[in-house]
């Protein structure tokens, strides 16, 4: 993108040796001061149009960066150089070659710029930016990162190496994607000889760049770290960094594993214990981040609202709650308490008399206050402080009456794995509101507390930080990340929701004490809220390799079916518009229904077979398709189409495209794209002595549904149909109905058709032909037979006309 640049800048030559860091700006207002950082902007009228940047292809610490093979292309930071040559005659904007980090390209870009003076005059300005990943398509990426622009002196002047920087702190992305100084230091000065800067007609840049691991690229996390992150939904605020810790004590993870799951018991398996299992079983063998939304459905926090109305110690605690619970009277009963339950003694002791109250009491973290106090050691010699009741404040000692006591607590024991909860978020009153403390607050890597223990324990009370989770925000909201050394070995990793990148010891802990207002690559507002300890004598114990014979077979089994079904699923969904659903309706359905028209659509649904078929598909394929599923030869099955008529009746039609046409015309096609198409399979019937189902001619046949009513019963019922030749009779036509109603022959039969809803037509039995006398007749239509009753017979309903105004 090409940078915009503030044409109202306030430089004068002189003042330009600013150590600190402006703060960075958006130049579309015009009104930038001194130094401001700027970024580029697309489209916007500042912007330099001049002349297009041109990649340089000097050379930087004699190698080829995009070449070199012994440069991770994923390292988190790196320093290079760009030598621009012929300085003096530089004209346009120059870009250096690009050097990968983080996987991203990285390159010095670099300009000429007027500044405007205090006399209004302007004076020539070196612009000096770091572009990061400027030529993606993507749109969604984004990388934060700190970097020192630098200036390198060439020509030491009486002895003088300094170089001249400025610091940058930015979240690189598709909009913003270079940052740095529109004036960075005047042309005066890098020509002018006694600073050192030129030598030969040329200049040296250098950019030390330390970044993130980058979101909304192709990051590979289990790749560079051999883990996986936790997807972000948008509203779990602590809770993925929270999961990684619980998940990286592997004692805890273990046991989490042995939990016994009925897996065919629908509480079971929405409950926390089970997504606890799917979480963390995902979180070892997927390639991919792990989701997290049944977790959160399983205990209820499911919005932004509630994560906000609750703590990191409150969700660990129902964690952990719901484990134990689910561990009792099992193999792993106990395993919690035995890796977090420490035990304390709150105590109140008299002065003056031998009386001592006390009580013990478990806790499984512990809540430090961190106001005005330096470190870990300070906050627990505030915890462990002694408190003297005395005046109007003695203690009430019953029968001794009132005393002069202290008051305090010692710790009777610590557990394995401590959690220290770093009272970050406290409640001001003059604000009346909560606020965040963001005060410098270290803590060790190692740390011993048997001084802070009552007697000593079998084995010392020394400790190794083993997590560290980070909030970066204020107490409205903000960001939540965890550094975690997986194993115990110092190597730490940096989770980010969904991204996992190695980090450094200062990364993981130095930085993340608060307070860093004179460190460009940390933030005021970034720092610890939570420390997970282990005991270095339960170290090996706590983080015990988990390998997949320590999960149960069935476990396994449930959780790789589940992952099946929803490859399947997503299969589906995602070839979805391949495909359309058939539902098949066989005449069994008609027979079940005693309503108008063959069946109701609405009702049907468990009855009807239903096909998932491709579009492609022609009509043999599926015929094919439809026979093997039926077990019928294609030939003893024929597709009726059901169609909506004008009517608002829903009736089987002729297939319209000739049986010739069936190899190449597609079922789409057929359905004039209508999904679900029901579709009535007319079927030869299985006494039948003929090898397939007799030929149907569309012009000389018709396809009538037989129904019966019967007067004293009330009842309607479905009875078979028939294709008969259109010049038949309608005479012709009783007996064929009579028997396919089950009527003895001879029987007084009177004839309907059922034309619409609540709309039934008697039928006059003459010698005259079918299509003649009913002159719309179509295929699907319906008619409707009834013994001739005597005129004595009194009924309710004496024809199917007062029965369908009845029903409908």
């Amino acid at each position: 993108m090409t940078n915009q640049i503030d044409d109202n800048h306030t430089d004068t030559v002189e003042n330009h040796i600013v150590p600190t860091i402006d703060e960075p700006m958006d130049t579309t207002n015009g009104d930038a001061a001194d130094g401001d950082i700027v970024n580029g902007v697309t489209g916007d009228s500042e912007h330099i149009t001049t002349a297009p940047v041109q990649e340089s292809s000097a050379a930087t610490n004699g190698v080829t960066p995009m070449d070199e093979d012994a440069i991770d292309p994923c390292r988190p930071e790196a320093t290079f150089h760009y030598k621009i040559e012929n300085f003096s005659r530089m004209k346009d904007q120059l870009l250096s070659p690009a050097h990968l980090v983080r996987n991203l390209p990285w390159k010095i870009l670099a300009m000429l710029r007027n500044a405007p003076t205090s006399d209004r005059g302007q004076v020539r300005t070196l612009g000096f930016f770091l572009q990061c990943n400027a030529e993606a398509d993507s749109i969604s990426w984004s990388c934060n990162a700190s970097a020192e622009l630098r200036m390198l002196k060439q020509c030491p002047v009486n002895g003088d190496t300094e170089t001249f920087s400025r610091g940058i702190q930015h979240l690189f992305f598709h909009k913003e994607n270079d940052w740095g100084f529109s004036n960075f230091m005047s042309i005066s000065d890098i020509l002018d000889p006694s600073k050192g800067y030129i030598k030969d007609d040329s200049i040296i840049l250098e950019v030390y760049v330390k970044a993130d691991a980058p979101h909304g690229v192709s990051w590979d996390s289990k790749k560079h770290t051999g883990y996986v992150g936790l997807k972000n939904q948008g509203a779990t605020c602590y809770m993925n960094s929270l999961l990684q810790t619980l998940y990286f004590t592997n004692k805890l993870r273990k046991a989490v594993y042995q939990m016994p799951i009925e897996h065919d018991n629908d509480e079971d398996t929405m409950s926390v214990a089970f997504a606890l299992q799917r979480v963390f079983y995902d979180l070892q063998f997927n390639d991919k981040p792990v989701a997290t939304k049944r977790l959160t459905k399983s205990f209820g926090w499911e919005t932004l609202d509630v994560f906000m109305q609750h703590d990191v110690q409150e969700l660990c605690r129902v964690l952990l709650d719901n484990m134990e619970s689910k561990m009792k009277n099992t193999c792993v009963d106990s395993t919690i308490p035995q890796l977090f339950e420490g035990k304390m003694l709150s105590y109140i002791k008299c002065k003056s008399i031998d009386y001592v109250s006390s009580r013990e009491e478990t806790f499984y973290d512990i809540q430090l206050n961190i106001k005005g106090k330096k470190n870990v050691t300070e906050s627990f010699d505030l915890y462990i402080a002694k408190e003297t009741l005395e005046g109007d404040n003695k203690y009430d000692a019953g029968d001794h009456g009132m005393q002069e006591a202290e008051k305090g607590l010692i710790f009777l024991k610590f557990p394995p794995v401590l959690h220290l909860q770093l009272m970050r978020f406290q409640y001001d009153p003059l604000t009346d509101a909560n606020v965040k403390i963001n005060d410098r607050f270290e803590f060790p890597e190692e740390i011993n507390l048997d001084k802070y223990l009552q007697q000593p324990e079998s084995t010392p009370a020394v400790y190794r930080l083993h997590a560290v989770l980070v909030h970066s925000g204020d107490n409205h909201g903000g960001h939540y990340v965890g550094y975690i050394d997986p194993v115990g070995d110092g190597n730490w990793c940096k989770f980010d929701d969904d991204v996992v990148s190695k980090c450094t010891h200062k990364e993981a802990i130095d930085r993340n004490f608060g307070g860093h207002d004179d460190d460009i690559s940390a933030k005021h507002s970034t720092n610890a809220y939570m420390l997970v300890y282990i005991r270095t004598s339960a170290l090996v114990d706590v983080l015990q390799p988990i390998e997949q014979s320590d999960i149960p077979v069935t476990l396994t089994q449930r959780l790789e079916q589940e992952k099946q079904e929803e490859a399947q699923r997503r299969k589906d969904k995602n070839e979805a518009h391949l495909y359309m659903h058939v539902n098949v309706i066989l005449e069994d359905v008609f027979h079940s229904y005693h309503g108008h028209d063959l069946f109701d659509r609405d009702k049907s649904q468990d009855i009807v077979r239903k096909f998932k078929q491709k579009r492609s598909d022609t009509i043999s394929q599926f015929i094919e398709t439809l026979a093997g599923a039926l077990q019928y030869r294609p030939g003893a099955i024929r597709l009726w189409p059901f169609q909506m008529r004008q009517n608002q009746t829903f009736r089987p039609t002729t297939l319209e495209i000739p049986a010739l046409e069936f190899s190449h015309k597609s079922i789409q096609e057929a359905a004039d794209s209508e999904s679900p198409w029901y579709v009535y399979v007319e079927t030869l019937p299985v006494d039948s002595h003929l090898e397939a189902l007799p030929h149907f001619d569309k012009s000389l046949h018709v396809c009538l549904f037989i129904k019966r009513y019967d007067a004293k019963e009330e009842t309607l019922c479905y009875c078979g149909h028939y294709c008969f030749p259109i010049t038949i009779s309608i005479s012709g036509m009783m007996p064929i109905i009579a028997a396919i109603a089950g009527f003895e022959e001879g029987t007084q039969l009177v004839l309907y058709e059922e034309v619409k809803p609540n709309l039934i037509e008697k039928i006059n039995v003459t010698d005259g032909s079918l299509e003649k006398e009913l002159e719309e007749l179509m295929d699907g239509d319906i008619l409707i037979v009834q013994r001739e009753e005597s005129p004595q017979h009194q009924y309710r309903k004496p024809t199917p006309k007062e029965y369908s105004r009845y029903i409908f």
